[in-house]
């Protein structure tokens, strides 16, 4: 068998996780099951993350580069506003229907376990993705599009919401959940909220 690089191996490991935790669930996520996953040993793990924690802080940097990178493509382009936050929720919303909400388990794993670093990690993305829609709803108002009299950091924190509610239909709906239709109705809502 033909040995893999260390990217490699480390991408499968964490794809492994993701997998994992969306099908058996955060109680089955253990070295074992993972090494029995992806055809390979617990020592084979452990040479390419020092620990468990390790593999979920390279998620959660993975997150924050690719995800969080690309809301903020969205929000600093020259679109519209309003443009841009269908693009921006279009773009939660696909991530997290991607990711089959296995976020939302790393992200209470985190917190269920008080760890520091983790927490850290998690702060950080929630607060850029909250700083982005900011700045759209911002740039909306600005351009007299909007209403001035809104409290831009309520309408970020009903945004935040969003990906949460829509996790949990995920979760608890399965198949039933349409991804255009949730998208669609979240932004009408949204634009209600705002217009003058």
């Amino acid at each position: 068998m033909e040995r893999q690089s260390t990217d490699i191996r480390q991408e499968q490991i964490k794809l492994a996780v993701i997998d994992i935790i969306s099908t058996d669930g955060l109680k089955n996520l253990s070295t074992r099951n993972l090494a029995l996953h992806i055809g390979m040993s617990e020592g084979s793990i452990f040479r390419h993350f020092k620990t468990k924690k390790d593999i979920i802080l390279s998620i959660f940097n993975d997150i924050q580069d690719n995800f969080i990178g690309e809301l903020k493509k969205i929000a600093l382009s020259d679109e519209e506003p309003a443009i841009r936050l269908f693009k921006y929720l279009s773009a939660t919303i696909k991530y997290h229907t991607g990711k089959k909400g296995t976020n939302m388990l790393l992200f209470s794993e985190a917190f269920y376990n008080n760890d520091t670093d983790l927490k850290k990690c998690l702060q950080q993305i929630f607060h850029d993705q909250k700083h982005y829609v900011s700045k759209i709803i911002l740039d909306g108002i600005d351009a007299g599009i909007w209403d001035e009299n809104i409290l831009v950091e309520n309408v970020a924190s009903f945004y935040m919401g969003i990906p949460v509610a829509m996790n949990m239909e995920m979760l608890l709906g399965g198949k039933n959940f349409h991804f255009d239709n949730y998208c669609n109705n979240m932004v009408q809502l949204l634009l209600k909220m705002l217009r003058k």
